[in-house]
């Protein structure tokens, strides 16, 4: 059981995963003007499958590196979802949009994930949540049409914000996936093989492009490369890992909400994005109800415990 003082410092880890998750939006939206969606997705996974690779053989006993059988389907779902579908459609969208607006629709990826289980896994779906669900699609619509209505008219959408969206229903089903396979090897040894997957389906799409896009990097797109492939990837998995482990996953969970924040403060410090008046309310409707679902979902949690 862990003290209060190893609880904030569980607590202090967690916003700086956060501020790291924030940061790859922005680096993302600093190399997707460059670099292809799936060389970006191809470069931050070879990079972090070295460095997971390394982890999984210093913590991991060697019989558990094999894959076995009943793991395999999951495995491969959930690296064409989570990882190769989202990843490519993420940077797709960031070629279009800003990092601000990708952060705050991909804020909205536990309303989604509930929505999700509902249909696939049978999670019961409060009336309470439907009203949060309903607030947090509200406040993505207004981010679509920029507060505009005379956009209705015209089915005028920012087409980046649209592929973010699909790519937050992506991630969606990588999390049903994940719900619903039930696999008998370690989280670590799972997502090692997860990222190397990634590289391996990427890889034939970068065969057909060509190579030679590499060449055209520059320095600071090989920061914001590395910068994505350590910290949000690997550092920001080892956080989040040891914070489900001491405090819970939905604990966990609730720090998501600061996702978006950091994401539009280094938006505006780093890349010089304009902040709008109407992005801070989009983003104030959406944090509130994606943060009240997530506090109805920790009572369910501890009724389902208590009873």
């Amino acid at each position: 059981m862990t003290t209060i003082k190893e609880n904030y410092k569980i607590y202090l880890m967690m916003i700086v995963a956060t501020i790291f998750w924030g940061g790859a939006f922005v680096a993302g939206k600093y190399s997707a003007d460059s670099i292809t969606p799936a060389m970006l997705t191809f470069l931050r996974f070879f990079f972090a499958s070295i460095i997971m690779i390394m982890l999984m053989m210093k913590k991991e006993k060697r019989e558990n590196w094999v894959i076995k059988k009943e793991n395999l389907l999951p495995l491969i779902l959930a690296s064409l979802t989570g990882m190769v579908g989202y990843h490519l459609l993420f940077f797709t969208s960031l070629k279009y949009t800003t990092a601000s607006n990708a952060s705050l629709i991909g804020a909205t990826n536990p309303i989604i994930s509930t929505i999700l289980a509902s249909i696939f896994v049978g999670e019961r779906l409060e009336k309470r949540k439907l009203g949060f669900i309903l607030l947090a699609f509200f406040g993505v619509f207004m981010i679509l049409i920029d507060w505009n209505i005379d956009a209705l008219k015209t089915l005028a959408f920012n087409i980046g914000d649209i592929f973010m969206l699909i790519a937050v229903l992506c991630f969606g089903i990588y999390m049903i996936i994940i719900k619903k396979y039930k696999t008998t090897c370690s989280t670590l040894v799972f997502s090692t093989y997860m990222f190397v997957l990634c590289c391996l389906f990427i890889l034939p799409i970068i065969i057909y492009q060509g190579f030679q896009s590499i060449r055209t990097i520059t320095s600071e797109g090989w920061i914001s490369i590395i910068y994505m492939s350590i910290f949000p990837t690997v550092i920001g998995y080892m956080i989040q890992q040891k914070s489900i482990k001491e405090i819970g996953v939905v604990k966990t969970s609730l720090f998501i909400n600061l996702v978006p924040v950091s994401s539009m403060i280094l938006a505006a410090l780093i890349i010089k994005e304009n902040i709008t008046l109407t992005q801070l309310l989009s983003g104030a409707i959406i944090i509130f109800a994606v943060y009240m679902n997530s506090r109805i979902s920790i009572k369910q949690t501890k009724d389902e415990l208590s009873n």
